[in-house]
């Protein structure tokens, strides 16, 4: 792309690089490509010169390698919109969990300044519809050398993985501490939770907080082939050996991770009987603010694998937005004098 300023008779056909007034007629904005009825009007409003951008032999129009960029990139479960003034967006086809291929994303980006694609962070929930990516070229057009590694570069980097219904069973426990209306309110949550990702509320069954009946719940519940299993106990799970986590291994399951690098959401546990994964939720779950479980039954309903390694893995980005109602807020940093 050459960029240069010359007079009006030199400038048909060429983009206009900055918005300029032209008199009465109004304002003439970049990127226009200007005709001779433009320049017309340029020269009765007194206008001598303007700065114009022409491409070279080698360069690619800012809507096609815009479009270009943005087709690379898209795997499953997205869709590109027509491309305008140099951009091109991807949208999710449904809701769904988006997995980023950050490496590629990088590579891309890496190749040519002309050439931008940005999108939301790796596992970022989306809603149908909503934006998965855009593609911008920066000046008007694009080396078509560069178009061309940037494109390999990306090669599918952007996947939507839809939420899928699953089959879950809630075993709540009570204890004489835990008033009815928080027993109630928790069960709301997690219902809540997964009908906002395409599940059926499952009907809660609500069992003493004891080692013994917590057990026995399991397994009933385990009779009824759930995809997933869900506790949320009456009391914080303090270690693999609680009564939640210690009614699990009773019931013939294994934990898989005690706790996580999310706050709030740190004592959720990560279990598995057979098949079928278990997870005993964090005492948070009883709000609908966001917190680790919701990042892990989003994996779920999207039928990506949760591993202790992955639970382990986000931290990065697991200091969640401090809600004003949280019961044990985190300490304020002190206030020391200024030197």
């Amino acid at each position: 792309m050459i960029f240069a300023t010359v007079p009006l008779a030199a400038a048909e056909g060429a983009v206009l690089a900055h918005s300029l007034r032209a008199g009465e007629a109004g304002m003439l904005k970049k990127g226009t490509v200007l005709t001779a009825d433009h320049l017309a009007v340029l020269a009765g409003a007194g206008v001598p010169e303007v700065t114009v951008a022409r491409p070279d032999a080698h360069d690619v129009s800012e809507n096609d390698a815009a479009e270009a960029l943005a087709r690379a990139a898209c795997g499953g479960g997205l869709a590109a919109a027509a491309p305008t003034t140099g951009r091109c967006n991807l949208y999710a086809e449904a809701a769904g969990i988006l997995r980023v291929d950050a490496g590629a994303i990088d590579a891309a980006n890496a190749v040519d300044e002309a050439m931008t694609i940005a999108t939301p962070p790796d596992f970022a929930r989306l809603e149908e519809g909503q934006l998965a990516a855009t593609a911008k070229i920066i000046p008007y057009a694009a080396p078509r050398a560069a178009l061309d590694r940037a494109t390999a570069a990306l090669a599918g980097a952007l996947v939507l993985h839809p939420f899928m219904p699953l089959s879950t069973a809630l075993i709540v426990t009570r204890s004489d501490t835990l008033k009815p209306s928080a027993l109630d309110k928790g069960i709301r949550a997690v219902a809540d939770r997964l009908v906002s990702l395409g599940s059926v509320a499952p009907e809660a069954t609500v069992l003493p907080h004891e080692g013994a009946a917590l057990a026995d719940g399991i397994g009933a519940a385990m009779q009824t082939r759930p995809d997933l299993l869900l506790i949320l106990a009456a009391t914080a799970t303090s270690d693999r050996r609680d009564t939640a986590p210690a009614a699990v291994v009773a019931a013939g399951g294994t934990i898989a991770r005690f706790g996580m690098p999310v706050d709030p959401g740190n004592l959720l546990v990560l279990a598995r009987i057979g098949e079928t994964p278990v997870i005993v939720l964090p005492g948070c779950a009883r709000s609908p603010a966001l917190n680790g479980a919701d990042w892990v039954l989003e994996r779920m309903a999207a039928r990506l694998p949760v591993t202790a390694s992955g639970i382990a893995a986000m931290g990065v980005g697991g200091l969640l937005k401090e809600m004003p109602g949280r019961p044990h807020p985190r300490e304020p940093r002190p206030r020391g004098k200024r030197s």
